[in-house]
């Protein structure tokens, strides 16, 4: 075998690893928001704490075919949590952590709600990538501006897409649990009396 077949082998066989190690990139976020209703609001303003360090978090879970899509939950999702807090308060604000103290009370907010999202997604496809099955979820720790737990909340969300339906939207399935977990995570803080 001469050395410049091998070396054509070496580049297909290293060709097909890169590809297999490839994450198709989807967006996972959405335009619907929860109805905010002025006359039914919280009068207080509240926070949510997310930084730069959170926006720039990348996530690699399973799509169809063996393929694998990536994509950034905080920074995509951060539109749903403040909708989602925005139905129920009258203002809401955000802050880079909910440790720091002065940035809270010069902001004004009564409550801080931080935020830790999970996401798994699949699709039984074994010829096309993007995911058919998506879920959200959103665990919200709750403090005071003093930084003392209030409480703790979970909402999620599921989106299912089938093939036919993405036309280029490879990302709906996301999409649609983006929109499941925001109604839910804002029907958890109207559900919850210590967030009154």
């Amino acid at each position: 075998m001469s050395i410049i077949r091998i070396g054509r082998i070496v580049a297909a066989l290293a060709f097909v690893a890169v590809l297999a190690g490839c994450a198709h990139p989807i967006v996972m976020n959405t335009d619907a928001a929860p109805e905010r209703v002025e006359s039914k609001l919280i009068q207080k303003k509240v926070a949510y704490a997310m930084n730069d360090a959170d926006r720039a978090k990348q996530v690699i879970t399973p799509g169809g075919g063996g393929d694998r899509v990536s994509y950034y939950p905080y920074r995509d999702l951060e539109k749903s949590i403040r909708d989602a807090l925005r139905s129920v308060y009258q203002d809401v604000v955000v802050v880079r952590t909910a440790t720091d103290a002065k940035a809270i009370a010069d902001s004004g907010a009564v409550l801080v709600f931080t935020p830790e999202i999970k996401t798994t997604s699949s699709s039984p496809s074994p010829f096309t990538w993007p995911p058919t099955v998506f879920s959200t979820e959103i665990s919200c720790l709750v403090t005071d501006a003093a930084g003392v737990e209030v409480t703790r909340l979970k909402a999620t969300g599921n989106g299912l897409a089938e093939f036919s339906e993405f036309k280029g939207n490879f990302g709906l399935s996301a999409k649609r649990a983006a929109a499941d977990v925001t109604d839910k995570l804002g029907t958890a803080i109207w559900k919850n009396d210590k967030l009154r």
